[in-house]
């Protein structure tokens, strides 16, 4: 059966070569990129006549319209693949003091799941990308009180992502599922290339966990877990996922920091 898939970051990497695989399966793949350039070039590499969508993932008021623009052209959702992240970047604050690693790979994906929500259902799933790098969260990092380097700051993002992840799958029982997943380490991205110097591992190992946590029946209740595709199975994160008062920190600053993109002068919160 068709499937409608949301991918975010889809203009290279895993996210577009995922994208190419389900659409040649005959799934409505929707595409989202910074760029409108490297859109139009997504679209035409994917094939057919997928619907594009261009958002700057560190700047959550763009991720709010983002979800207004989906929610009006679409009744239903029925994957969410948080594909989008940043490793290094010239700019490592938004405009609002925060680090943009943090923003793009943890709060901009937590944002539109809630948002989407309403139209993702029971039997859906949405699949967030962690990595093997997951590091413990300083809290005043995230709240952008602190500085981080760049691998810091992405290892405690990743850590961050699994631990909403975790958070809405216990928030949410009776589906939709969610999953956590790291889909293979220095792969043939464009953040690995910049990053580390290193041209990576083949992208279709990304693309292909990826589209199995999306669609195959291994994954279908899994939610709340984290997949390792280095190790090719279900893992245990960071111990620091596991520690409640920890858990409890990470989330209410994530829940904080997702609030103010939403009008902060009616202090309205993101739940």
């Amino acid at each position: 059966m068709s499937k409608t898939i949301l991918i975010t970051g889809a203009t290279d990497g895993i996210g577009l070569l995922t994208a190419q695989t389900l659409a040649n399966e005959g799934h409505t793949v929707l595409l989202h990129g910074r760029s409108a350039d490297k859109l139009a070039v997504a679209a035409k590499q994917v094939g057919g006549t997928p619907k594009t969508y261009r958002a700057d993932l560190s700047r959550l008021d763009e991720v709010e319209a983002l979800a207004r623009e989906i929610m009006a052209d679409h009744d239903q959702i029925d994957v969410l693949i948080n594909n989008a992240g940043v490793l290094k970047t010239p700019q490592t604050r938004t405009a609002e003091g925060l680090d943009v690693r943090f923003v793009v790979n943890t709060i901009a994906p937590y944002l539109l799941t809630r948002r989407l929500l309403p139209i993702i259902p029971a039997t859906g799933r949405v699949v967030n990308l962690s990595s093997a790098a997951q590091a413990p969260v300083d809290v005043q990092a995230l709240r952008g009180k602190r500085g981080l380097d760049d691998m810091g700051a992405y290892a405690q993002s990743k850590l961050a992502i699994t631990i909403w992840t975790q958070d809405m799958a216990r928030a949410h029982p009776d589906g939709p599922v969610f999953i956590a997943v790291n889909p293979g380490s220095l792969l043939a991205t464009k953040m690995v290339k910049e990053g580390f110097g290193l041209a990576g591992s083949d992208l279709s190992i990304g693309a292909d966990i990826l589209r199995r946590a999306a669609l195959s029946q291994e994954f279908a209740s899994a939610s709340g877990r984290y997949f390792d595709n280095d190790s090719k199975r279900f893992a245990q994160p960071n111990a620091a996922a596991g520690d409640q008062a920890h858990v409890t920190d990470v989330m209410a600053a994530i829940r904080d920091l997702a609030g103010q993109s939403r009008g902060t002068q009616t202090g309205k919160p993101c739940d």
